[in-house]
């Protein structure tokens, strides 16, 4: 706890296989994400990581080691491990230069599988544990290690194109495909097993997703009696003979428990709501992460093991929630919309825009949401074109363009809020980040006459220019989204670009920006702000120290004190008068005592890392 407020990602500890009471997690320290462990027979947490910038990858393996990525500002460098009672920290692997990290795995006698990218391809290293490392693949492009047998004899690794399984000596033994005719295709890890050479996956199949699995005697195997309309993930249960699957579905969760020899499907009993994360723990203990919009995250476990108590609220959620859905010319619009207690009319709005585009909002708490309708603001959370949990053809409703469509179905939703006169025509403002913030800029653009008040923090804000500096997966994600380049298709990336419209901007508008962001480069913001500025449009710039990614409260803190003031006066001035909200070198705010939550970013293909997401 730090000058008033917390900071946490809601996530499931990460459990030992060999001692199930063991867990790691990542939680609050003094407003940084930290590692810590968890002892469920003592019930005692301890800090693992004190880094000025804050740590938030971590894990445990099955000798109980505890490991942690220590990064740089640019999101760069290695994995460290130290025994799970405390001791010195000590290098996963020597012999391995710095890079991003693109996933760890490591076998039952403490084989170690790293993966590191440089920006141009993705280099993996394997060795023992503590020992050198040896160079064993180097692929091009972003790819994710997302496997190793309790042997150490296999290792499986996702692309944007295919799932490739490599022995430990990097020589190919398999090449899944994944797109086009074949369907999309993640890797979920291998069985743990002590003979674990079985590969559990999730194919997009004939609008469908389903279960499959690899084995080297039999190969692809697609489980096509395990189908579901909308996105899915899975993990294998603590023995191997089952697996557990959630389907993330309108808005919420559902969760089954299949058993791929009998071909048998269990719906596995959890309240309404989402549940973010699950997993089946040895002994059969599961263990879940549930949430809805008016309850915080809290972790449960069926066996009644002691899990960490994240942090919560002492007083009731503000506001009520509903559903909302709106016709639209590929189907029904959902909207979450949350309005404050006991309205006098219609609200002033705050449209919550979510990232991605690969993401969707859920009936789940969220610490913005709390703070806007506690000031008296509906808000409306759109799962437009695009979103997931919805189904593939949602996924792929782009008919007026990347962007453009999404603007539409913004626009519907409003009116459809304004006729039945649950918000105010006249006082309607748009709030994203990263891919949301970029619809925010693309729909004051677009769009102008609808829109009171934008906040946009870490956008993209210029197609073009993002493409060109950004991260290898996002450029591939571009050209997925746009059929090509900005050289094959440059009329594409200039008719979605919020600044080919940035003239045209009327409302007041916030841009948050991060001076060290990979993905949503700074300079293509500044590049966007000098258009306002030459255009002579209003709006206000807010620059963080920080990456993408921020792991640190402050700086959480500092954009959520900012855009509430800033929409605040924005859309309750009288006479609309434009907000002249306090500066200062970082902020203009001095953090005060408020819980805030880090909105998480998974989603129904949250485990499928290979998918890149901007936001």
């Amino acid at each position: 706890m730090s000058d008033g407020y917390q900071v946490y990602r809601a996530a499931l500890p990460d459990v030992c296989a060999a001692d199930p009471a063991r867990m790691v997690l990542t939680a609050d320290a003094e407003g940084r994400c930290e590692v810590f462990t968890w002892d469920a027979v003592a019930r005692r947490a301890r800090q693992v990581t004190r880094r000025p910038l804050g740590t938030l990858h971590g894990a445990i393996d099955r000798d109980a080691h505890v490991w942690w990525f220590d990064e740089d500002e640019h999101g760069s460098g290695n994995w460290w491990f130290q025994p799970f009672t405390g001791g010195p920290d000590r290098p996963g692997l020597t012999n391995v230069p710095p890079g991003l990290p693109r996933g760890l795995a490591v076998s039952d006698h403490g084989t170690v599988a790293v993966a590191a990218g440089d920006g141009d391809a993705t280099t993996v290293h394997v060795g023992p544990r503590g020992g050198t490392g040896r160079a064993v693949a180097r692929i091009p492009g972003h790819v994710t290690l997302t496997g190793i047998t309790p042997g150490g004899r296999l290792l499986a690794l996702a692309g944007a194109g295919a799932v490739r399984v490599l022995d430990r000596e990097g020589v190919p033994r398999a090449v899944l495909p994944g797109g086009g005719d074949s369907g999309r295709l993640w890797s979920l890890g291998f069985a743990p097993t002590a003979d674990g050479e079985e590969l559990l996956l999730v194919r997009e199949y004939d609008d469908r997703y389903v279960l499959a699995s690899w084995r080297p005697a039999t190969g692809l195997i697609t489980h096509d009696w395990c189908a579901f309309d909308t996105e899915i993930t899975a993990r294998w249960d603590g023995d191997g003979r089952s697996v557990l699957v959630r389907q993330d579905r309108h808005g919420r969760s559902t969760l089954h428990r299949a058993d791929l020899a009998a071909r048998t499907l269990t719906p596995v009993p959890t309240p309404a709501g989402t549940v973010l994360d699950a997993a089946l723990r040895p002994g059969g203990d599961l263990h879940y992460l549930w949430t809805a919009a008016g309850d915080p995250p809290r972790l449960c476990s069926t066996r009644g093991t002691a899990l960490p108590v994240l942090p919560t609220l002492p007083d009731r959620f503000p506001g009520t929630h509903q559903d909302v859905w709106t016709p639209g010319p590929d189907g029904p619009v959902h909207t979450l919309l949350s309005l404050p207690d006991e309205p006098r009319g219609p609200a002033p709005a705050v449209f919550l825009v979510h990232g991605g585009p690969g993401d969707h909002d859920r009936d789940a708490y969220d610490g913005v949401v709390h703070s806007l309708v506690a000031s008296g603001f509906a808000v409306a959370r759109v799962n437009y074109r695009g979103s997931t949990g919805y189904g593939p053809r949602w996924r792929r409703a782009f008919r007026d363009g990347v962007g453009l469509t999404q603007v539409g179905d913004l626009a519907s939703v409003r009116a459809d809020l304004v006729a039945r006169g649950l918000i105010r025509a006249d006082a309607v403002g748009l709030w994203g980040t990263s891919w949301g913030g970029y619809l925010v800029l693309l729909a004051l653009g677009t769009r102008p006459g609808l829109w009171q008040a934008g906040v946009a923090v870490k956008p993209v804000a210029d197609c073009v220019a993002a493409h060109r500096t950004t991260t290898s997966a996002l450029r591939a994600l571009d050209e997925r989204l746009f059929g090509g380049t900005p050289e094959q298709v440059p009329e594409r990336y200039a008719r979605s670009s919020p600044i080919h419209y940035a003239a045209a901007v009327r409302a007041p508008l916030l841009v948050a920006a991060a001076t060290r962001d990979a993905k949503c480069p700074p300079g293509q913001v500044r590049g966007y702000l000098a258009a306002l500025r030459a255009a002579g449009v209003r709006h206000e710039a807010l620059w963080l120290d920080s990456g993408h990614d921020g792991y640190d409260g402050y700086d959480h803190v500092t954009v959520l004190r900012r855009a509430v003031v800033f929409l605040d006066r924005a859309l309750r001035a009288p006479g609309g008068r434009h907000p002249q909200t306090p500066r200062s070198d970082r902020s203009g705010e001095h953090h005060t005592a408020v819980h805030t939550t880090e909105r998480r970013t998974t989603h129904a293909e949250g485990r499928h890392s290979q998918r890149p997401a901007r936001g």
